[in-house]
């Protein structure tokens, strides 16, 4: 007697369960395949980036897959849409570079102008051509439409017999002092907007606009002084930029100032 089974209810054979998968898998709402247990597009993009030769053994895929284009309703391959984003990556990293380098061409040219600063403060024997130096210098290479250089009374009696505009003494604690304590006590150079009565004190109530300042503190004490610059562009001295540079201004003037 033969033992094949017979087909009958709930006695359904591999290849109908199998089939009534599949069919159910196809006719399936893309809603229910996202919900099913399984990899994630986390999972996906996560193996694709630790093998990105998978597409290279598996070329097929590429002619099978559609991606629409980023500017418009188009679709694409996902060749020419690859080639599309290295070509928008280049381009970004093109601006960067250029970006860089005009970053590296203004510092070139500001080093160099510190150089001839630095070289001028060299040659100085006396106060009167360590006057002259700066005034050259700042308004030359550097632009400064007003600049004053600040300086305590007993700090170097060289200075006292001086008369120029660009120069001021004040004696070591002078109530004039308090309106800078902030930018002593940092001992680091500020730029951006001042307020009335430092612009007043520094530059005079009857000189141009002073739209920006750069403030340079001079010494190791706050006694020592301090060198202002100022312009009338509201953005020449914006409170983000890099003040590396007139900290090295400083310094050399600091320098200067004691050996004369």
């Amino acid at each position: 007697m033969s033992k094949q089974p017979v087909r009958g209810v709930g006695m359904e054979s591999r290849a109908d369960v199998a089939e009534a998968r599949a069919g159910s898998a196809v006719s399936a709402p893309a809603s229910s395949l996202r919900k099913a247990p399984g990899p994630t597009e986390s999972d996906v993009a996560d193996f694709l980036r630790h093998h990105p030769d998978f597409f290279e053994r598996h070329g097929a895929l590429l002619t099978k897959m559609a991606l629409s284009h980023a500017r418009g309703n188009a679709t694409v391959s996902l060749i020419e849409r690859q080639v599309f984003a290295l070509r928008e990556k280049n381009q970004a990293l093109e601006a960067k570079l250029h970006e860089l380098i005009d970053i590296a061409r203004g510092n070139d040219a500001l080093a160099t102008k510190i150089h001839r600063l630095a070289c001028r403060l060299i040659r100085a024997r006396v106060a009167a051509e360590l006057m002259d130096a700066l005034e050259v210098s700042l308004r030359e290479d550097f632009g400064a439409s007003e600049w004053l250089l600040l300086l305590a009374a007993d700090a170097r009696p060289d200075f006292a017999g001086i008369q120029d505009r660009h120069l001021r003494l004040v004696p070591p604690g002078a109530p004039e002092l308090k309106m800078f304590e902030t930018l002593f006590e940092s001992a680091r150079p500020r730029c951006g907007q001042i307020r009335d009565s430092q612009r007043d004190f520094l530059f005079g109530a009857g000189t141009i606009e002073i739209g920006s300042a750069a403030l340079v503190p001079l010494g190791p004490k706050p006694s020592s002084g301090l060198l202002a610059i100022g312009s009338p562009d509201a953005e020449r001295f914006h409170p983000t930029m890099s003040t590396e540079f007139l900290a090295r201004i400083g310094e050399m003037v600091s320098e200067a100032v004691c050996s004369v």
